[in-house]
């Protein structure tokens, strides 16, 4: 587990052993743990500590539109002139290949280092990418899992980043929490819910996990909120309940916005084209990027 915390003032100069910075996890050696681990435990500090701001999104619930969120939150900061790395950490269901028509891209790799797919300045990564039949299903457990996702993040030659996007599965299981337990110090956790009260029960479970592990909540991302009209305009909610904004002020966390249902997102989906990107002029485009530009102005003192 990393739990790097470098003082103001003070960067990481990627040797450890000349390092002299006592704050960071990975400065001296843990008792009992081998050579070998303690290397893989300062490789992944080092990759860590390339990353300016590192943000998980999570859902307690499938079938909410997260990875929806993950992808168009990390195009949308590659269009605002971030580098960006996005990286798809559902083991048994990897969509990020098919949301971003890459399906059937091989991550090339070499003794040491795995290297992700690139978009322009947005750098992809997902299990999906290292499968010979994207049809295979994977039966594994925990330990199998953390120790891939550990993988992903260490030997991934992400190089320097102003963001890390990291899309997971539903759920408070195995993924999440090895994210939160490899990575340490975060910036926290984008939640993603729909109106109703189902959806809502869930993703409270989801902003305990965050509680219990001291992992910051970001915001709330209200998706399905009501369908606008293309032709007049006019919005109309299709699910009852305006759940959002209740879980965001109940639980003191900012609420980032609402995501109307677009077919075109759906569209976007299946046809591998970010929406935010190609559908920049709708409601719904505009939307993500209000939310994008609130994640933006954390940078700000």
């Amino acid at each position: 587990m990393s739990d790097t915390k470098v003082d103001e003032g003070q960067s990481c100069g990627g040797n450890c052993d000349s390092c002299t910075i006592n704050s960071c996890d990975a400065h001296e050696q843990r008792p009992g743990e081998s050579d070998a681990d303690y290397a893989n435990r300062q490789l992944l500090t080092r990759k860590m500590l390339a990353m300016k701001h590192k943000i998980v999104v999570l859902s307690g619930k499938g079938g909410v539109g997260k990875s929806t969120v993950a992808v168009n939150l990390a195009v949308s900061l590659s269009l605002a002139g971030k580098k960006v790395g996005l990286l798809d950490v559902d083991i048994h269901g990897p969509s990020i290949p098919t949301m971003l028509h890459l399906e059937g891209q091989r991550a090339q790799a070499s003794e040491n280092s795995i290297f992700p797919v690139e978009m322009g300045s947005l750098k992809v990564m997902s299990l999906g990418f290292l499968l010979e039949n994207k049809d295979s299903a994977i039966i594994w457990r925990g330990p199998m899992k953390m120790g891939v996702i550990e993988q992903l993040l260490r030997d991934v030659e992400w190089g320097e980043l102003d963001y890390l996007i990291i899309d997971s599965p539903p759920g408070t299981g195995d993924e999440p929490l090895s994210v939160v337990q490899l990575i340490g110090e975060m910036d926290g956790a984008v939640m993603v819910t729909t109106p109703q009260d189902v959806a809502a029960a869930d993703v409270r479970k989801s902003l305990d996990f965050c509680r219990q592990l001291n992992l910051p909540v970001i915001g709330i991302v209200e998706n399905m909120s009501g369908f606008i009209c293309p032709e007049c305009g006019k919005e109309t909610a299709i699910f009852r309940g305006n759940n959002g904004i209740i879980m965001a002020e109940k639980a003191g966390v900012p609420f980032l916005g609402k995501i109307p249902i677009d077919p075109a997102v759906g569209l976007s989906c299946d046809d591998g084209t970010p929406f935010i990107y190609h559908y920049s002029k709708t409601e719904t485009a505009k939307r993500f990027e209000a939310i994008t530009q609130k994640i933006l102005d954390r940078e700000k003192p």
